[in-house]
C-alpha cells in the first residue's frame, strides 16, 4: 500500500478509521417528530482545491494583505470561517467537507517548510497541516504539486493531517498496488427517523505529475488514467455499500492536456462524468477557474452528475446540497445543485491564524531580508511582449551557472543558450533594496536548473512552438499589449531564448514565424546542424508545455532551485545592475516592422 517514500500503511489505516464516521449531534424531541414526518432529507458537500499553501489572506511577495482587482481574499483561514457558518446552521445535519489537491505548494509559507526548514528535519507540522486540522476536512486528494518536494516530505505531511489523503491513480511502481489510500466511504447521520448515509468519495490525482516531478517519481509512482481508475473503483465502491458516490478530482475539465498523448489526460473531469456510471458529484480543481455548477449527462445511464470548482487560493468555497429520499429501503438524490461562496464576504478564522501565526511571521520575516541593491527599478510588466531586463537577469544567472558547471567537459566548447519563462506580470526589483519576497515574486515556482543539448534546427522548431503564444495582428492593426497573446496559451508557456537573435514576425501564421535567426551581434543565420547547450528548468525539460525537442538527457542537472541561484548570485555581488546581463536579442515585428 505504499509508495518507497510514501506514506506507511499504518498511517493510511489509522486516518482512515479518524474518518470513518462524523460525529451525530443529538435532535430536540421536536427535529425527530419534524423527521419522523418528513419524507426527505438532505446532505451539503462543501469543497476546495488548490489553495496552494495560503493561510493568511497575505501576499508574501508585497508584504500586504492580498488583494487583486476583484478584490479577492485568500486562504483557509478564510475558508475555515466560511465553513464553520455553513456548519453552525446546519448544526445537527449531515455536512462533509473535501479538498481537491494543490496544498502545500505556492506561497513563500509552503516554501520555507519544504526548503529553509522542511518539515521532514525540524520536526515542525507543516502549516498546511495546522491549518486543515482545525478546519476539520473529512478527505484531501493529492494534487500534482505535493509531488513537487519529493515523496519523503510528501509522506511527513500526510502523516501530520487528521483526516486521510487519496489518490487511486498513484500506483507503486514496486508492488502494483496503490501507494495512497484509494477512497474512503464515510457513514454519516441525516437525521433521525432515516438510516445513516454512506457517502464514498473516491480521489483521483493528476497523471502529469509523471511529466511534472519526474525526477521525484520515476521509477517509484506511475500514474493510471482518471477515467479508467474512477471506472474500475466506482461498482467497488458501489459494492462495499456505497449510497452516494462522489468523486473529489485534480483534473479540469476541458478534456485537453498541455503535454502530449504520451500520458493519459490531464483535464478529463467531464469525461468521468459522461463515462463512467454510477457517480452522483464531482468536486474537481487544477484548472484555477470558476465553476459554480456544471451538469454532465452520463452517456450509459442517462444521469445528470454534478460538477463544480472553487477557483483557487482559498477564494471561493464550493457547496453542494443533496435531497434525499428512501425509495425501495434505498436512498436515492431527488435534487443536487451548487454553488461558489466568496471568501472576501468574512473575516479569518482566529484559531487557524493563532495556529499558524509564527509559522507566518518567521516566513515574512526570511522573505524580507535584503539580498541586493538595484541600480535601477526593473519590471517584469512587459516581459511578454518586450526584451526586458529582468527576464535577461534570469537568463543571464542560468547560462552563467551552467557554463561553469560545464567548464572542462567535452560540452565546454558549445555555446550556451538560456530559456526563460514570463512567469510573472507584475514582479518588480525596486531601485534600492532588493528582497528576498522580490527575487520570489519574479521566479514564483521551485523549478531546478537543468541543460540539454539542442541542434540549430530544434532550436527553431522550439521558438515556433512558443511563439504561437501570440495572437495573428495584420500589419499595420492596432495592438493593445493586454490582448496581445492567445488566451489559451499561458504566460508560464511562452518561453524567451538568451544567446541568439531572433525576430518573431505575428502577422505569419503559427508555425512560420521565426523569420530572423542569427548568432549574436551578426547576420550569420543559425544553422540547421550547429550545437547548443540550452539552460532550462526541470519542468520544461520534463515536458511541461509540451515544447518539442526538450525531453532528452541532460548535460547539466545538480537540482540546484533557480530562485536559490537568483538569490545567492545578487547576494554575491551586492548588486542588480542592468549593464551586467541586459542584452536586447529579440522582438516582436510584422512584416519586418517593430511592433513596439
Amino acid at each position: 500500500m505504499t509508495s518507497p517514500s510514501g506514506p506507511s500503511r499504518r498511517t493510511v489505516l489509522a486516518a482512515a478509521a479518524a474518518a470513518a464516521s462524523v460525529p451525530l449531534i443529538a435532535a430536540t424531541p421536536a427535529q425527530a417528530a419534524g423527521a419522523a414526518r418528513s419524507r426527505t432529507w438532505d446532505l451539503t458537500i462543501l469543497g476546495t482545491s488548490d489553495t496552494h499553501g495560503n493561510v493568511y489572506n497575505w501576499d508574501y511577495y508585497k508584504d500586504a494583505e492580498y488583494d487583486d482587482s476583484k478584490h479577492n481574499d485568500v486562504g483557509v483561514a478564510k475558508l475555515a470561517t466560511l465553513v464553520n457558518q455553513i456548519r453552525a446552521e446546519r448544526r445537527g445535519k449531515a455536512t462533509l467537507v473535501l479538498d481537491a489537491g494543490d496544498t502545500i505548494q505556492g506561497t513563500p509559507l509552503a516554501t520555507f517548510y519544504a526548503k529553509q526548514e522542511p518539515i521532514t528535519t525540524t520536526g515542525a507540522t507543516h502549516p498546511m497541516a495546522n491549518a486543515m486540522n482545525l478546519l476539520g476536512y473529512d478527505a484531501v486528494t493529492l494534487g500534482n504539486h505535493e509531488f513537487n518536494y519529493g515523496l519523503p516530505l510528501l509522506a511527513k505531511w500526510i502523516s501530520q493531517l487528521g483526516f486521510p489523503a487519496l489518490a487511486a491513480n498513484a500506483v507503486n511502481v514496486a508492488t502494483g498496488k496503490p501507494a495512497f489510500l484509494p477512497f474512503v466511504i464515510k457513514k454519516v447521520s441525516v437525521g433521525f427517523a432515516a438510516p445513516p448515509l454512506r457517502v464514498g468519495i473516491l480521489g483521483l490525482t493528476n497523471p502529469g505529475s509523471a511529466i511534472w516531478d519526474k525526477a521525484n517519481v520515476e521509477g517509484r509512482l506511475r500514474f493510471d488514467d482518471m477515467i479508467a481508475t474512477a471506472a474500475k473503483y466506482v461498482p467497488i465502491m458501489r459494492e462495499r455499500g456505497a449510497d452516494i458516490v462522489l468523486i473529489s478530482a485534480h483534473g479540469g475539465d476541458s478534456g485537453t492536456s498541455s503535454y502530449g498523448p504520451e500520458l493519459p489526460n490531464e483535464n478529463p473531469t467531464a469525461l468521468i462524468a459522461e463515462q463512467v456510471p454510477g457517480i452522483d458529484a464531482i468536486l474537481f480543481g487544477h484548472a484555477h477557474a470558476e465553476v459554480a455548477e456544471k451538469f454532465v449527462t452520463n452517456a450509459r445511464t442517462g444521469e445528470q452528475v454534478l460538477l463544480t470548482e472553487p477557483s483557487k487560493w482559498g477564494q471561493r468555497l464550493s457547496r453542494m446540497d443533496f435531497t434525499l429520499a428512501r425509495e425501495r429501503g434505498r436512498w436515492k438524490i431527488t435534487k443536487k445543485t451548487a454553488a461558489l461562496l466568496n471568501t472576501n464576504t468574512v473575516v479569518e478564522d482566529p484559531k487557524v491564524l493563532a495556529a499558524v501565526r509564527a509559522q507566518h511571521q518567521k516566513t515574512v520575516a526570511y522573505v524580507n531580508q535584503v539580498v541586493a541593491r538595484s541600480t535601477v527599478e526593473l519590471s517584469a510588466a512587459e516581459s511578454r511582449y518586450k526584451d526586458t531586463p529582468i527576464l535577461d537577469f534570469i537568463n543571464h544567472v542560468q547560462t552563467e551557472v551552467v557554463g561553469q558547471a560545464l567548464a572542462g567537459t567535452s560540452y565546454a566548447g558549445l555555446p550556451v543558450l538560456s530559456i526563460a519563462a514570463p512567469f510573472s506580470r507584475t514582479a518588480v526589483f525596486p531601485a534600492g533594496d532588493v528582497k528576498i519576497r522580490d527575487v520570489a515574486g519574479l521566479y514564483v515556482f521551485d523549478n531546478t536548473l537543468e541543460a540539454v543539448v539542442l541542434s540549430g534546427a530544434e532550436v527553431r522548431t522550439y521558438l515556433e512552438y512558443s511563439a504561437k503564444y501570440f495572437r495573428s495582428l495584420a500589419p499595420g492593426a492596432p495592438v493593445d499589449p493586454e490582448t496581445i497573446s492567445d488566451p489559451a496559451v499561458p504566460d508560464y508557456n511562452y518561453d524567451v531564448f538568451s544567446g541568439l537573435e531572433y525576430d518573431i514576425d505575428i502577422s505569419r501564421p503559427v508555425g512560420q514565424r521565426i523569420t530572423r535567426l542569427v548568432l549574436p551581434g551578426t547576420d550569420t543565420p543559425v544553422a540547421d546542424n550547429a550545437q547548443f547547450v540550452v539552460a532550462v528548468n526541470n519542468y520544461r525539460r520534463s515536458g511541461g508545455g509540451n515544447f518539442p525537442g526538450i525531453v532528452k538527457t541532460q548535460v547539466y542537472n545538480e537540482q540546484q532551485e533557480i530562485r536559490q541561484l537568483l538569490i545567492d548570485w545578487a547576494q554575491a555581488r551586492g548588486a542588480i545592475d542592468p549593464a551586467d546581463f541586459y542584452q536586447p536579442n529579440w522582438k516582436l515585428v510584422r512584416a519586418g516592422v517593430p511592433v513596439f
